[in-house]
């Protein structure tokens, strides 16, 4: 019940919290380095993709809200359309493993779902709100590890439709 509760008042708070700007880091930067635990077991970091393809970086506030429901639904449901991309995508936010996991097997997320319950890497991209939850921004990183695009205006119920539209914008090659 207390669970809740707090789930409750953090999505109340989660309102208020959005209207202010989310990140410091600028186009351009080099986006920080991180290895964080997805839904599946395994880690992912930056690193791992520099060199390769374009890293789309989605934060999201709390797991099983109405928004990141939305969010999630729409990159299970539409996510070919950013497939179709030399890119890779995935959420994260600052939920345990466990909260994430039954979220995104709730959703049947087919691409990773971070956790960073240390919110060590919120803090480096300057997504951390005051209510101590990311806020909803996604970050669009080159191959070279600079931030493309810092998108602050999400819309969930789009946000598949908006990524492709956002890499074709950004001139990312498509797929082979």
């Amino acid at each position: 019940m207390n669970k809740l509760v707090t789930r409750l008042l953090l999505g109340l708070s989660l309102i208020i919290a959005a209207q202010a700007n989310a990140t410091d880091l600028k186009v351009g930067d080099k986006a920080p380095d991180f290895r964080l635990q997805a839904t599946d077991g395994h880690y992912y970091q930056l690193s791992d993709y520099l060199g390769k393809q374009t890293l789309v970086l989605a934060w999201y506030p709390m797991a099983n809200t109405r928004g990141c429901t939305l969010e999630c639904k729409s990159l299970v449901e539409k996510g070919d359309l950013i497939r179709q991309f030399k890119a890779v995508y995935m959420m994260a936010s600052v939920d345990d493993l466990e909260d994430n996991q039954k979220f995104a097997k709730e959703q049947k997320a087919d691409f990773p779902m971070l956790s960073d319950p240390s919110k060590e890497t919120a803090k480096a991209y300057d997504v951390l709100n005051l209510v101590r939850v990311a806020s909803r921004v996604t970050f669009y990183i080159g191959e070279d590890g600079t931030i493309l695009k810092i998108d602050e205006d999400i819309h969930p119920k789009t946000a598949a439709e908006d990524i492709a539209a956002n890499l074709a914008a950004l001139g990312i090659a498509k797929a082979e």
